[in-house]
C-alpha cells in the first residue's frame, strides 16, 4: 500500500513517510506516519519535544493533521498509523492491546525519540498509548487524551454503538464487509463534517481486507472480565494512577462512546489533569473543536517542564497571592447569633412556611450528618435540584458543612442545555424532586440520586438519620477548597460552569454586606434567584415570593406586597424581567398592598443593564425606595454599581448614545480596558484612561477561581493573572465611572472600525414610534454591515409593504422610519428591519440573543426564510 494521496483537505504530503520496525512478535512491519521531524532536521531547527499521537479504530493518523499544522517552532509531531490501520502494513492475523503497545516500543525505538514527550491519543488508541508512556517514565513529559477510556467495569454495560457492533451476528457484517462502522464514525458529528473530510477518514478502508483490523479491533475490546486484552488494560489502569506527569483531558460530551463515565474515570485515576470540554464536540472532538488544537498546543507549551512561560494568563486559577486583596469574608455557614428570628419565610398559593435562625442551624447539621451516611465527602460535587425556599437553603448550607461542593443550574436554561450543564459538572450526587430526578435520568446526569419530595424520602428523614450519627463532622474545612459550581446564562453560547471557592463565595456576600449596607435585622424579598440563598449567611431574613424565582416573569405587584409584608422587607433583590412584571400588574394592587410597598428603602436588580425609564416606573410602585443596579456577572458581583434614576435619568452631561453606565467599582474591585485593534480583537494591555472603549476586565476577591472543565476558556480569560475578561465591552469616564456598551461577540467590525451596540441604540431608541431596537452586524469580520432592528409601537405604519409583499421587503421599515432612523444611528446604517419582538436569553429573559437576530436579519436581506429563532419576551425586553 502507498502513501496517502495528497488531495485529501488539510494534509501536506510532505508529512507522509514509511519506517521499518519489529513488531511484538519481532517481525518487520512497514509503519506509515505523519511526521514533522525531517522537515525540521532539514531546516536546521534544534528539537524542543515530541508530541506521539496514536488515534484509535478505525481512524488514521489523518485525526492529527492540524496538530502538526499548528506545531510551534521546535516541536516534532509523530502520528503513527498503527499496524493493520490506516496506510501501514496489514499483518494479516489479529493483534492484542498488549502487541498494539509493544508495537508502538518497537517502531519509537526505530525513531529514536528522546524526551520530553508528549503522549497523545484518541479511542482505543489511549490505552495504547498509555501502556506505552508507563514503559518509557523516562521519556514522557505529558498526556494529553481525547474521548478514551482505560477501563470498563464489568458491572455497567458496554456503550450501545460498541455492544452493538460487537454483537456476533453483526460483527463482521458491520465492520468489515460493509464500511457501516467506518463511515459512522465520521458521521457522528453535527454539523457534518465536509465530505471530502469524510472520505479521507474511510480512504484506508476501502475494501474488506483493508478492514480487517477495524473488526479485529473492536473484537479486542475486553468488555468481558476473562477476555484476553483483560489483563493488559487492567494492568495500564491501574498504573495510569502511578503517573505524576502533567495530564490534560479533551472531550466531546456528545459522544455516545466514551460518555461523562469514562471522564471522570480518567480524572480519578490522574487527580492533576486539567480539562477541556468541548460543549459541541462528539467522538471526533478535535474534528468537530478545531480550536481545541490551538489550547492543546497552549497547555503544552504551559504545562511541559522547560516550556512553561504564559505571561498572558493561566489555564488554572491565579495563585492566592495574586488574585485576593486582603478582604473581609463571610463564612458559607447560617449565622445563627440571634436564633430566635426568623430566618427564612416561603410563600405559595396553599400556605406560608418559615424557619428561625436556630431551627435553621440546627436542620444544617443534623441534614449534613444525613448525608454523611448516604456517603457525601468532602469535596463531592452535589447538584440540587430542588425548588427555592426552605428546604434549597437547608440543603446548600448542610452541603457547605460537609465541606462538599454544590452544583446549582437555573431550570430556566432548557432541558438540553441544563442537563448539559449538569452532565458536564460531574457531580457525584445529585439531590432533588421526583420530576427533576427524572430530568438527569433522560439527559445522562451522572451521580448517586437522593430523592427528597413527599413520595420519597423527606429532608426530616434524612435529618432523622444524621440524627443518629456518631460520626463527627469534619472542622476546619480548607477556605481555598471549592465551594459552589454555577452556570453562565449562556447567552452567547453554551453555559460554562464557574467555580467559586469558599473563600471566594465568602468574599461575595462580604462584598454585597458591605456595598448595600445588609446587616442583622435587615429583611429582604429575595426574588433574583443567584442570591435568594445567601441571607442566612448575612443574617437577614428573607422572603422567597409566590413565584418561578427561575422564571423572573412570574412575579406580579401583588405577589411582592403579600412577600415584603410577611416580613417587613426593607430590600428587593429582582431580576429586571421581575420588575417589568412588578409595573405591569400594579394597576391590580389595592391600597393596602400599596402602603405596603412603601415600605422598602432599597431595589436592587441584576442580570441583564436595567434602563432608567423602567426604575422610574418601579420607584412609583414602591416610593420610598432607593434603586440600585449592581453591574457584574456569574464569575464576578458585585462589580460596580449605579442608581439610574438619580439626575432625571441619568448622570449630568451625558448625551444620548453614551451606553449604559452601571457606576463606579464597588470597594475592593478594580477596572481596567483592553482596548479593541481594528478587528475587534481585545489588547493583551490594560488601560484605566477615560474614554478608551474596550473589553471589561475586573479584579477583586470575589471573582471565579476558574471555568469548570474549560482550561482553554479560563486561559483566555484570566489574562492578566488574577484578573477576568468580562467579555463586556464599554470605557470608563473621566470621574471614574463604569460605561457599558455591549458584548464583546455583539461588536460590529465594520470596514471603518468596531462599533459597539448599545450606544446606536441608546440614539434610536428614543424616537417616537420605536418600542425597542438592537443593532447587529451582518457579513465578514471586518467589513461587516450595521443592521438595525426595530420593534414599533404600531407595526401597520413601520413597514415598507404590505403582507403580500415580496418576502425581503416584508420586514423592510417604511422609508420615512428608516430615515429616521438614519439620521439618528450616528453610524451609517445598510438596512432597517422590523419585527415583532426582539428574541431573549432564556435564563433571565432580559438579554437581547443577538446573534440569533443577526443570523435572522442575514437571511432576510439575502431574501431566505424569515424565522423567528429565539425567546420571545414575556415583558418588553432591552439590552
Amino acid at each position: 500500500m502507498g502513501l496517502p494521496p495528497s488531495s485529501f483537505p488539510g494534509l501536506d504530503r510532505a508529512w507522509s513517510r514509511v519506517v521499518l520496525a519489529a513488531d511484538a512478535d519481532g517481525l518487520t512491519r512497514r509503519w506509515h506516519l505523519l511526521d514533522n521531524g525531517p522537515r525540521l532536521e532539514a531546516a536546521g531547527v534544534p528539537v524542543r519535544g515530541t508530541v506521539l499521537a496514536v488515534h484509535g479504530n478505525p481512524t488514521w493518523s489523518y485525526l492529527w493533521r492540524r496538530v502538526l499544522e499548528q506545531a510551534p517552532p521546535g516541536w516534532r509531531v509523530v502520528a503513527v498509523d498503527q499496524l493493520g490501520m490506516g496506510w501501514s502494513e496489514r499483518p494479516g492475523r489479529p493483534r492484542t492491546l498488549a502487541q498494539r503497545v509493544d508495537d508502538l516500543a518497537g517502531l519509537t525505538d526505530v525513531l529514536g525519540l528522546e524526551g520530553p514527550v508528549v503522549a497523545l491519543a484518541h479511542d482505543w488508541g489511549g490505552p495504547v498509548a498509555l501502556g506505552w508512556a508507563l514503559a518509557h517514565r523516562e521519556l514522557l513529559a505529558a498526556v494529553v487524551l481525547t474521548n478514551t477510556a482505560v477501563h470498563q467495569p464489568v458491572e455497567h454495560a458496554a456503550p450501545a454503538v460498541i455492544r452493538l457492533a460487537r454483537a456476533p451476528m453483526l460483527l463482521a457484517r458491520v465492520c468489515r464487509t460493509t464500511p457501516a462502522f467506518v463511515r459512522a464514525t465520521t458521521a457522528l458529528s453535527r454539523p457534518a463534517l465536509p465530505r471530502g473530510v469524510r472520505d479521507a477518514f474511510a480512504a484506508p478502508y476501502a475494501s474488506a481486507h483493508r478492514r480487517d483490523a477495524v473488526a479485529d479491533f473492536v473484537r479486542d475490546i475486553p468488555f468481558e472480565e476473562h477476555h484476553p486484552s483483560r489483563p493488559a488494560l487492567d494492568q495500564i489502569a491501574e498504573g495510569v494512577r502511578g503517573l505524576d506527569v502533567p495530564a490534560l483531558l479533551v472531550w466531546g460530551p456528545r459522544d455516545p462512546v466514551f460518555s461523562q463515565r469514562y471522564l471522570e474515570d480518567l480524572l480519578g485515576r490522574l487527580p492533576q489533569a486539567d480539562v477541556h470540554v468541548c460543549p459541541a464536540a462528539s467522538h471526533l472532538v478535535l474534528e468537530d473543536s478545531p480550536e481545541a488544537v490551538g489550547v492543546v498546543w497552549d497547555w503544552v507549551q504551559q504545562r511541559v517542564p522547560g516550556e512553561a512561560s504564559a505571561p498572558e494568563g493561566q489555564g488554572g486559577p491565579a495563585p492566592a497571592a495574586e488574585r485576593v486583596h486582603h478582604v473581609a469574608t463571610v463564612p458559607v455557614a447560617v449565622d445563627v447569633s440571634r436564633p430566635d428570628e426568623t430566618a427564612v419565610v416561603e410563600l405559595g398559593a396553599s400556605r406560608e412556611r418559615r424557619v428561625s435562625f436556630g431551627e435553621l442551624g440546627g436542620r444544617v447539621e443534623a441534614l449534613a450528618r444525613g448525608l454523611a451516611a448516604r456517603g457525601v465527602r468532602p469535596g463531592d460535587r452535589v447538584a440540587v435540584l430542588v425548588p427555592p425556599g426552605i428546604d434549597l437553603t437547608t440543603i446548600v448550607y448542610a452541603v457547605w458543612r460537609l465541606g462538599a461542593v454544590v452544583v446549582i443550574a437555573d431550570a430556566g436554561l432548557g432541558l438540553g442545555r441544563l442537563g448539559a450543564a449538569l452532565r458536564g459538572a460531574g457531580p457525584r450526587h445529585v439531590i432533588g424532586i421526583a420530576p427533576a430526578l427524572a430530568l438527569t435520568a433522560l439527559t445522562r446526569v451522572p451521580g448517586r440520586r437522593i430523592r427528597v419530595d413527599r413520595s420519597g424520602s423527606t429532608l426530616a428523614d434524612l435529618a432523622a438519620e444524621g440524627l443518629r450519627q456518631d460520626a463527627p463532622l469534619p472542622e476546619g474545612l480548607d477556605e481555598d477548597a471549592d465551594g459552589a459550581v454555577l452556570f453562565t446564562s449562556g447567552a452567547t453560547g453554551p453555559p460554562k460552569g464557574v467555580v467559586y471557592t469558599r473563600r471566594g463565595l465568602g468574599a461575595q456576600v462580604a462584598l454585597l454586606r458591605d456595598t448595600f449596607g445588609f446587616g442583622p435585622g435587615e429583611r429582604f424579598v429575595a426574588a433574583f434567584a443567584p442570591f435568594a440563598l445567601y441571607g442566612p449567611a448575612l443574617g437577614l431574613t428573607s422572603a422567597v415570593p409566590d413565584m418561578d424565582v427561575t422564571a423572573p416573569h412570574t412575579l406580579t405587584a401583588e405577589a411582592l406586597a403579600q412577600a415584603v409584608e410577611a416580613v417587613g422587607a426593607t430590600m428587593v433583590f429582582a431580576a429586571p424581567a421581575a420588575l417589568r412584571n412588578v409595573v405591569a400588574t400594579a394597576g391590580s394592587l389595592t391600597a393596602h398592598q400599596r402602603e405596603v410597598l412603601a415600605g422598602p428603602r432599597l431595589v436592587l436588580s441584576a442580570g441583564a443593564p436595567v434602563p432608567a425609564a423602567l426604575l422610574h416606573e418601579v420607584r412609583a410602585v414602591l416610593p420610598g425606595a432607593q434603586t440600585q443596579t449592581p453591574y457584574g456577572m456569574t464569575e464576578a458581583l458585585p462589580v460596580a454599581t449605579h442608581d439610574p434614576t438619580s439626575s432625571g435619568g441619568g448622570p449630568v452631561g451625558e448625551e444620548p448614545g453614551a451606553g449604559v453606565c452601571v457606576g463606579r467599582p464597588v470597594p475592593g474591585v478594580e477596572v481596567g480596558v483592553a482596548t479593541l485593534d481594528p478587528l475587534g480583537t481585545p489588547a493583551e494591555d490594560l488601560q484605566t484612561s477615560p474614554g478608551a472603549v474596550g473589553e471589561i476586565v475586573v479584579r477583586g476577591p470575589h471573582v471565579k477561581d476558574r471555568y469548570d472543565r474549560r482550561w482553554g476558556a479560563q486561559r483566555r480569560s484570566a489574562r492578566p493573572a488574577g484578573w477576568h475578561r468580562t467579555g463586556d465591552v464599554g470605557r470608563l469616564d473621566d470621574q471614574g465611572r463604569l460605561w457599558v456598551e455591549g458584548r464583546l461577540a455583539h461588536v460590529v467590525t465594520t470596514a471603518a472600525g468596531p462599533v459597539t451596540p448599545y450606544p446606536v441604540e441608546d440614539r434610536v431608541r428614543g424616537l417616537d414610534g420605536i418600542a425597542d431596537v438592537a443593532a447587529v452586524g451582518v457579513g465578514p469580520v471586518g467589513t461587516q454591515l450595521v443592521v438595525l432592528v426595530l420593534v414599533p409601537t404600531r407595526r401597520g405604519g413601520a413597514l415598507a409593504r404590505a403582507t403580500g409583499a415580496p418576502r425581503r421587503s416584508r420586514a423592510l421599515a417604511a422609508p420615512e422610519l428608516a430615515a429616521r432612523v438614519r439620521a439618528a444611528a450616528g453610524v451609517p446604517v445598510a438596512a432597517v428591519l422590523v419585527r415583532d419582538w426582539l428574541p431573549v436569553d432564556v435564563r433571565h429573559a432580559s438579554k437581547v440573543d443577538r446573534t440569533a437576530l443577526a443570523r435572522w436579519a442575514e437571511a432576510v436581506l439575502h431574501g431566505g426564510r424569515q424565522r423567528h429563532r429565539g425567546g420571545a419576551p414575556r415583558t418588553r425586553s432591552r439590552r
